[in-house]
């Protein structure tokens, strides 16, 4: 089978082109090296271009080796036809750490350069302590200007192609803002049908700042994960008249809405199914469904902030307030 074409959406002043949907390589526990290699050949032959990974996943090695070796067997012409993410982690979310950071990252990874940096979480820990879950006294405010000045440094290194965000709110995106001298490209946050960030996806569109989507599908199999997306009335009613997969009019709806989106499989069915989502399209009605009947939980929120204590503060807080 050929390798099918996803969408480009173009990010950031420069107008690189991130495709539409990227794998995903968040998983618990981490998936086996040995199986993620092999997937994210299997990816690369079936159409993904995109890939995301962050420190906190511990996934960059073998993606890495994964990567040049889809390189070496022409799976791809070059490196330049892939597009690969990685994140800043919290304990090196601080001045002076930034740029060693996403060296390290490049490293792991077996690159010269990422197409896209994110801060993962708006929120610092002690630097040097990379235990996940975070502990509550290893939690840290973030010195935005500090962190936000150097991952600038990185773009300007040449490090990263383009830089942005992850799980920023409204609130802590505006602060960003008004402190950048290169805005952010990307706001990489929870989106799914029951999670809609309808004031989110507002403010990005105005500021030309791209939204990915994460758990678009539930997560299912996390420790994270939830089983409304998959188990939803409305979703299965529109996925039965289409003769479509829940799934499918989950990520369609997300393509409708603007939204890019990362998601994840080790099942080559699933993978391929999961790019089938170009050729048709959802009616005003069952957008306006999926909008208006259907209940909204966030699912992931807070999960970066879990310790063995239970959570640190209430995920609303710990969304829109500080630390």
């Amino acid at each position: 089978m050929s390798a099918m074409t996803v969408p480009n959406l173009a990010i950031g002043s420069d107008h690189h082109l991130m495709p539409v949907i990227g794998f995903g390589t968040a998983a618990s526990p981490p998936p086996e090296p040995l199986l993620l290699k092999q997937t994210v050949l299997d990816a690369i032959k079936l159409g993904y271009r995109h890939f995301d990974t962050s420190p906190r996943y511990l996934t960059e090695e073998p993606l890495g080796e994964a990567l040049a070796e889809a390189v070496s067997l022409g799976l791809v012409g070059s490196r330049s036809e892939l597009f690969v993410t990685s994140k800043l982690w919290c304990a090196d979310a601080h001045g002076g750490l930034v740029v060693p950071a996403i060296q390290r990252s490049l490293k792991n990874l077996k690159l010269d350069y990422l197409d896209l940096y994110l801060i993962h979480w708006p929120v610092s820990s002690k630097p040097g302590k990379y235990k996940f879950p975070i502990e509550e006294d290893d939690f840290l405010p973030m010195d935005y200007e500090a962190v936000w000045s150097e991952m600038e440094e990185c773009k300007r290194l040449g490090l990263a192609k383009c830089i942005g965000v992850s799980n920023f709110s409204c609130k802590k995106l505006q602060h960003i803002l008004s402190i950048a001298t290169i805005p952010p490209s990307v706001n990489q946050v929870e989106i799914s049908p029951v999670w809609q960030q309808k004031k989110l996806k507002e403010l990005c569109k105005s500021k030309g700042i791209v939204l990915t989507a994460y758990s678009v599908l539930g997560s299912r199999g996390a420790f994270w994960g939830t089983p409304k997306i998959m188990e939803s009335d409305v979703l299965k009613e529109i996925a039965d008249a289409k003769g479509k997969t829940v799934a499918q009019v989950s990520m369609r709806w997300a393509y409708q809405e603007g939204v890019s989106m990362v998601v994840k499989s080790f099942t080559k069915e699933r993978l391929e199914e999961n790019l089938k989502i170009f050729d048709w399209s959802l009616t005003e009605e069952e957008m306006q469904r999926i909008s208006t009947e259907i209940a909204q939980c966030r699912i992931v929120g807070g999960e970066v902030y879990i310790s063995k204590k239970g959570p640190i503060k209430s995920l609303e807080e710990m969304w829109d307030g500080e630390i």
